[in-house]
């Protein structure tokens, strides 16, 4: 069975009051279509056609890569008419899946529930049951529950408003039925739109009986109109993420302020502060501590490192039980190996920092390999950009780099040796020696400090 997937995101969105489309407002760190898109993807669809418009050309090149088909619904008459438009590359489908945009946390678990419990009839429908059902699509069934039709709030009777299964507008259908039925929608409805509901009334008019399913959670068929819903939905799935995240033996000290925009993989025993932001790809080793305030970015955090807090980690590997931070900054390639200590305002950028070294204060070092065993002193740097090119700084094991030393690059401290603080080296420093620069230390017996004079009284001046 080859099953083709309709993407609906042509709606303008327009309470969320934004230039930007609605679905491509993020949610987790990703715009909200990608979050269907991947849904789809996850199911084996054959095919996956967008219908996009608000916004023009802005949806689909910001999602170039999704490997869909786009398909731009120029005028905006109603959902049946959107589908429509996307019924020429769902050709060869056997059966069409009809999605959302701005339903982003749809599970495929949900949908392949849907499509396997329809196998057997040409039309599924996707429902849900709600206490308070202001403001959707009622399902109208007859005497035996068999599905007739589905209503529109505004079209909708006195008695069908008091009707609490509603539709979640998911659809799955026989590809060739749909397309017959999508022919014979009208829009004679108080909106003046083509709906795509219309067609659970032509197919029961045509015999065809209907089948629902509902999902697990209300959630999962939360459509976002405004912020306010994209923030409550916001909360809801990183309350998920937290608790996928705990059940496979994670701590978190407070589950509420945690945000996973991205992908978090934790083994087991780690801990986590509050207030922890990942972003990208996000590995945390077994044992590894990360403290309050910290933000880790396409990292990597190996077992029983510890994370202090206020610290920023992108791009980085840190070995097992290194120390980074408080208040530490790791920018891109930066590897920190085993056992090292990078401490509080300290800033590495494509370095290779090797096992038991320690850069502890106040220190710049980039485009730099370090050896094991090196200690650079507080207020170190590493000088590594000329205004055109950038150059490496190379230091071998067991170096002692003096605090507030400046290290013009390129240029090669030898193992083992020591550079005098506040030195600035411009060559190479030799194994074993004291290398250092530093003018003559001169004091001047007769000089004074100047002394502020007195400002004259303001009564006399006047």
């Amino acid at each position: 069975m080859k099953l083709g997937v309709v993407i609906l995101a042509a709606g303008k969105g327009t309470r969320m009051r934004s230039a930007l489309p609605k679905v491509l407002h993020p949610l987790a760190g990703r715009p909200l279509l990608k979050h269907v898109l991947d849904a789809a993807q996850a199911l084996g669809a054959a095919e996956i056609c967008v219908v996009y418009g608000h916004g023009g050309a802005q949806v689909p090149a910001a999602l170039s890569d999704a490997g869909c088909t786009w398909v731009e619904q120029t005028e905006r008459l109603g959902t049946g008419h959107a589908v429509e438009q996307a019924m020429p590359a769902m050709e060869g489908m056997d059966r069409v899946l009809v999605l959302y945009g701005d339903v982003p946390l749809i599970e495929p678990e949900t949908l392949n529930r849907l499509v396997a419990d329809s196998a057997e009839t040409d039309l599924g429908v996707l429902t849900m049951t709600l206490c308070e059902p202001a403001g959707y699509g009622r399902v109208v069934r007859d005497k035996r529950g068999q599905v007739l039709r589905i209503v529109e709030q505004k079209d909708a009777s006195e008695a069908e408003l008091g009707i609490t299964e509603v539709n979640t507008g998911i659809i799955v259908a026989d590809c060739a039925r749909l397309g017959q039925w999508l022919g014979r929608v009208r829009n004679d409805n108080v909106q003046g739109e083509f709906y795509l509901t219309d067609v659970i009334g032509l197919a029961t008019d045509d015999g065809v009986g209907v089948v629902t399913a509902q999902p697990e959670r209300i959630e999962e068929v939360a459509g976002i109109n405004d912020r306010i819903q994209l923030a409550e939905l916001e909360r809801y799935h990183q309350s998920c993420l937290a608790q996928s995240l705990m059940r496979a033996g994670t701590t978190l000290m407070d589950p509420e302020r945690l945000d996973i925009r991205g992908s978090l993989e934790c083994d087991r025993d780690v801990v986590i502060d509050i207030n922890l932001v990942c972003e990208g790809r996000v590995r945390i080793g077994a044992n590894a501590r990360i403290g309050p305030n910290c933000m880790l970015i396409d990292s990597e955090i190996g077992p029983g490192a510890l994370v202090l807090a206020n610290s920023i980690i992108e791009g980085a590997k840190v070995g097992a039980g290194a120390r980074i931070g408080p208040y530490a900054r790791l920018r891109p390639e930066a590897d920190i190996g085993a056992g090292c200590h990078i401490g509080n305002f300290v800033e590495i950028k494509k370095s290779l920092v090797t096992g038991g070294s320690k850069v502890n204060h106040l220190s710049y070092i980039g485009d730099c390999s370090i050896g094991a065993g090196v200690n650079v002193g507080a207020g170190t740097i590493t000088c590594n950009y000329d205004g055109v090119n950038k150059h490496r700084t190379l230091i071998g094991d067991d170096a002692f780099i003096g605090s507030n030393t400046a290290l013009v690059a390129p240029v090669e401290i030898a193992p083992g040796a020591t550079i005098g603080a506040g030195s600035v080296i411009c060559g190479q420093a030799p194994a074993g020696k004291l290398t250092l620069t530093r003018a003559k230390q001169v004091t001047f017996d007769e000089w004074r400090r100047p002394v502020k004079l007195p400002k004259p009284d303001q009564d006399q001046e006047n």
